[in-house]
């Protein structure tokens, strides 16, 4: 929130509210790219953007970052807008967003920071990589086919009508342009860094299209008013369908993640007071359910906006409410201005940020140094692309707490041959199911002609399912000629000494 002291300092003020110009500069063809490549009118990412910075940037939480429509929500928009309708995206908005309310305040947001690094690198891999895929097609001003393997399958025929359509061939040409600013951009003298590189690679190839009398396809513009959109009655009926509350449940979790995770990486770039989690979770509830009731996009912390925001000097929270306004003013006195921005050049933004989105540099040393961890990146990634988002991360968080249990259900299996005949067994650790076949395979190695104490009482855990199949082992194990098994555990692992065997 803004304090009344900070105001009253001009020099905050005056560096705050150029902060706020930079963010401005750098959300601008953000919020549009995204509101095309969601498939929604243009005017809807600036509403997003407006919520964010107005509303938002009021809030407690994080007093530095940016919240607006992001890339790593795009692919899952465009799905939900395409299966149930652009007026269902209102109350899926609006229903992910009261879900982050309640999730903030049942104090839940420090939990999403347990959520495995690696299913979260690997869910911003698969969107970028979804967002690489299908924003190639609108580079070219062609209609994507659909699903992320669709438009693999089909980037052949895309470049077969590249080369045999002029009009198709000048629109990749922006597009590409576009890309190629992006890339080159940090390279350039501080002086010309001063224009944030979205816009200045949008205005560049706004001005060749306009100088060199190409007609790209650009965005329809309608006008703020106009493209929004009231969620009806009828509309919030249609919560009740299950594969909209999945795609609820799939806005609210990933919108939380990439916010949280957000703050936590602008934290580490400034010395300023920490995020507090579980506010910062319901600030964001508060945006989306208020995006939600005026059939806007949803919104996330974006790490792009919040990132500028640090760099250009903000210490406040007016440069994030100040960035609101500016886009507010933009949308209201200068809506033509989108008219004339080409789709390509916009689709050439998404793409340098969907490949942002992919850890390459990375990925190598984790893969040396965390195979295990490399793998689950790859396989959610990979997931993503040939399902759906919601699966995929899905899949990413199950395969995580598989690993996690696999690596710590560590048992060590010890055997000692003592005087007399006798085998003395010793299990330490934790016992799961999960190592019952490593277990079981090498008792049964054990000579059935001695008699054999199964020592547990070095055990930390030992499980339901572990136990009974080491209780039917000792059943099994000896004839009736030798004396039974001998079982004896700690009172962690169960009532005392145990001795059993056949009968």
């Amino acid at each position: 929130m803004i304090s009344a002291k900070d105001l009253k300092n001009p020099h905050v003020v005056r560096r705050d509210l150029l902060a706020s110009l930079v963010v401005f500069l750098v959300a601008l063809p953000l919020c549009i790219g995204v509101a095309v490549a969601s498939g929604v009118p243009a005017e809807l990412g600036l509403v997003t953007g407006i919520v964010g910075g107005l509303v938002v940037g009021l809030l407690p939480g994080s007093k530095l970052q940016v919240s607006g429509p992001a890339a790593g929500l795009t692919v899952l928009v465009y799905e939900a807008v395409k299966e149930f309708g652009l007026s269902t995206l209102g109350p899926i908005v609006l229903a992910a967003g009261l879900l982050q309310v309640v999730l903030g305040a049942a104090r839940f947001g420090r939990w999403f920071r347990a959520i495995s690094v690696s299913v979260v690198q690997g869910m911003l891999a698969g969107i970028g990589l979804v967002i690489v895929l299908g924003q190639v097609y609108a580079m070219a001003d062609a209609e994507q086919p659909g699903s992320g393997l669709r438009n693999l399958a089909g980037l052949p025929g895309l470049v077969a009508s590249v080369f045999s359509d002029s009009e198709a061939a000048t629109a990749l040409a922006l597009g590409a342009g576009t890309v190629a600013v992006l890339v080159l951009w940090p390279r350039m003298p501080a002086a010309a860094r001063m224009v944030p590189g979205p816009l200045a690679a949008v205005g560049l190839a706004t001005a060749v299209a306009s100088l060199a009398g190409l007609r790209p396809a650009v965005a329809d513009v309608n006008g703020l008013l106009q493209a929004i959109d009231l969620p009806g009655l009828a509309d919030f009926g249609r919560l009740a369908d299950v594969a909209v509350i999945g795609t609820v449940l799939a806005f609210a979790l990933i919108a939380s993640a990439e916010s949280l995770f957000s703050a936590a990486a602008i934290d580490r770039m400034h010395d300023g007071p920490r995020t507090d989690y579980d506010k910062e979770l319901v600030a964001q509830g508060v945006g989306n359910t208020l995006c939600g009731a005026l059939g806007a996009l949803p919104m996330t912390a974006v790490i792009v906006r919040s990132a500028a925001n640090v760099q250009a000097g903000a210490t406040t929270a007016l440069s994030r409410v100040a960035h609101g306004l500016w886009l507010l003013l933009f949308a209201a006195l200068l809506p033509a201005a989108v008219g004339i921005i080409p789709l390509a050049a916009l689709a050439g933004v998404l793409v340098h940020a969907g490949c942002k989105l992919v850890p390459v540099k990375e990925f190598g040393p984790l893969w040396r140094e965390h195979r295990g961890e490399a793998v689950l990146l790859a396989v959610t990634a990979l997931a993503i692309v040939v399902t759906n988002l919601f699966e995929g991360v899905v899949l990413g968080l199950l395969l995580a707490v598989v690993k996690a249990a696999w690596e710590t259900s560590h048992v060590q299996l010890g055997t000692h041959h003592l005087t007399g005949g006798r085998t003395v067994v010793t299990l330490t650790g934790n016992a799961t199911f999960l190592r019952l076949p490593r277990i079981l395979e090498q008792l049964e190695k054990l000579p059935q002609d001695q008699p054999i104490e199964l020592d547990l009482t070095g055990l930390r855990h030992l499980d339901h399912a572990c136990r009974l199949a080491l209780e039917n082992w000792a059943l099994r194990h000896n004839d009736a000629e030798v004396e039974p098994v001998t079982i004896r555990r700690s009172r962690s692992a169960g009532d005392g000494p145990v001795v059993t065997g056949s009968p």
